[in-house]
């Protein structure tokens, strides 16, 4: 069966029960139907989260065959709560660009998935349209006071880069003209659209602490500069209050259940290709006052949402998880070897063998972060013992502890010696984790340390425009901030066709733009965009329903 198939066959329990069987009070419970509810923030308890224990759930650099993070993510928590260990899975909402491109659906798989599975991927509670909305605002705002006479800030239209966001994969709109049609139309310039998960705004709601923080971060937002060379932020333009008061509902964390019937929190979808990759503080810290243990993700591979986790996420709120699990498959491994996609599911122990380093590099970066991490080989059919067999000799006498999680053939009963490996080693270590560098450094030292010690880059190119940007960031005050590099997920390298471990390469910073309100730079590297495009074969050709509301074709 396909995970659609299986999502429809589960009778889900009413949210309030999942609730009230981990000691949720109805009256706490923001209803959205009787499967889905929003969780007020007054839950949040210091002293709880303390002493909870967060798992965060990374993976090798990712591949059209998929690595099934989301999945293993799901089915670590069912195994843990099925092995005495109560645990919360915190996991990103899914974006409708991948739903209706190439990736499909992103609330795991088979019998490790998050239900409602078809509301959750096709608009959910109305986070990401609310994060839309408060986006567009602020570019609406933007251009009325370019038009207006009285009040006007005498922004130069030149130096706004505040693009227009949608939720959707659409190439066409990543460069246009705005304004044409006369004086009444507005004023012309170029600019945009990005895709919702690029959003500063997704970003603001994935870093901020409560509703007030979040407004101070929208006062935070730069704009451009007045043709007389002031800084002009958003608070300039008086947008703060009508953006958060668009954003009142999409601030609180969604509570839905497993395929188990134990909750899960989902909250929050920046892509990590091109924003931060992880989901809201605020879910995390609801997880962690919550359940005994979080687990969470950072996408797409270690190399991007975990870095940016630690560096980011974690700095900034102060957290740190006690161990990392490090997701891989077979079939994955093969396809960094060098095998082609037809051949993925034929046994090839030595294309595994050439696709290891990889695997190998992404556990080095762990360790530069003092974080303990264990391995969790997702099992597919295809998979022979020769092929799991080859993985776990390469690794033997290397302190990292191996383990098959066959969760999305049997949830979480597929993981429980995962469950077991990972339970231990978060009793065992306490919150200690180090960052890769030091915000203090400037912006160029913090990219080459990235670069270099994640990526393995040999040199980093600035071209002309971000040198001028570098310049700017520094006059503004802004080169303290932590970096939130843009880089195509499909290589360690800035290149995309560059598989397995590369060795030698160049990361080339394209621009860097200013994301002040998160409180990070965007340094943009090789050809990444944030308006991602459909594939040749969209995913949206095989999604229909039916005269009763029948969903197919999600997956």
């Amino acid at each position: 069966m396909t995970d659609i198939d299986i999502a429809q066959r589960v009778q889900l329990k009413d949210i309030r029960e999942v609730a009230a069987n981990w000691n949720i009070d109805e009256d706490d419970l923001i209803l959205y139907g009787k499967h889905k509810a929003k969780l007020p923030l007054r839950l949040i308890t210091r002293e709880k989260e303390k002493q909870g224990k967060l798992i965060l759930v990374s993976a090798i650099s990712p591949t059209p065959a998929g690595e099934g993070k989301t999945t293993v993510s799901i089915g670590l928590s069912e195994a843990m709560n099925r092995i005495g260990k109560q645990t919360m899975p915190v996991l990103r909402e899914p974006s409708l660009g991948p739903v209706f491109g190439m990736k499909g659906g992103a609330t795991g798989g088979g019998y490790s998935q998050v239900l409602p599975m078809e509301d959750i991927n096709l608009h959910f509670t109305g986070d990401f349209s609310a994060i839309e909305k408060a986006h567009n605002l602020l570019a609406a705002l933007i251009d009325n006071n370019l038009q207006q006479q009285s009040g006007n800030l005498n922004i130069d239209p030149r130096t706004v880069h505040w693009k227009r966001v949608m939720d959707m994969n659409d190439r066409s709109l990543r460069r246009i003209v705005t304004g044409l049609g006369g004086t009444t139309y507005g004023i012309p310039r170029e600019t945009g659209f990005d895709i919702t998960a690029a959003s500063e705004i997704m970003a603001i709601l994935c870093l901020a602490e409560d509703l007030e923080d979040l407004k101070r971060r929208f006062d935070n937002i730069f704009i451009g500069f007045t043709f007389d060379g002031k800084p002009v932020y958003a608070r300039d333009l008086n947008a703060t209050g009508a953006m958060a008061t668009l954003m009142k509902d999409a601030i609180r964390p969604n509570l839905v259940q497993t395929i188990e019937g134990n909750p899960a929190i989902i909250h929050g979808g920046p892509f990590a290709n091109i924003a931060q990759g992880t989901n809201s503080v605020i879910a995390t810290r609801m997880g962690l006052s919550l359940s005994d243990y979080t687990v969470t993700e950072a996408g797409f591979g270690f190399d991007l949402g975990a870095e940016k986790f630690f560096d980011i996420k974690c700095r900034a709120a102060g957290l740190a998880p006690q161990v990392v699990v490090l997701v891989a498959t077979v079939r994955a491994l093969k396809y960094h070897g060098g095998a082609p996609m037809d051949e993925l599911r034929k046994e090839s122990v030595t294309r595994v063998k050439a696709g290891l380093p990889n695997l190998e590099k992404h556990l080095e970066n762990i360790g530069h972060f003092g974080v303990p991490a264990v391995i969790a080989i997702n099992r597919f059919e295809t998979d022979t013992e020769a092929e799991i067999q080859a993985i776990k000799d390469h690794f033997a006498g290397k302190n990292v502890e191996i383990h098959d999680a066959s969760v999305w053939a049997e949830g979480g009963k597929g993981g429980e010696s995962l469950a077991r490996a990972v339970a231990k080693l978060a009793d065992e270590n306490g919150r200690i984790f180090k960052p890769l560098y030091e915000n203090e450094w400037s912006v160029e030292q913090k990219v080459e340390k990235v670069c270099k010690t994640v990526y393995g880059a040999s040199a980093i190119d600035y071209s002309m425009q971000a040198k001028k940007d570098l310049r700017k960031i520094a006059e503004l005050g802004l080169d303290k901030l932590p970096v939130c590099i843009a880089k195509t997920q499909k290589s360690l390298s800035d290149n995309p066709a560059l598989l397995g471990r590369p060795k030698d390469f160049v990361v080339t910073i394209r621009e860097i733009e200013i994301a002040a309100g998160a409180g990070f730079l965007i340094p943009i590297t090789g050809t990444i965009v944030r308006m991602p495009g459909l594939p040749n074969n969209p995913a949206a050709e095989r999604i229909d329903i039916d005269k009763e509301g029948k969903i197919t074709g999600l997956f």
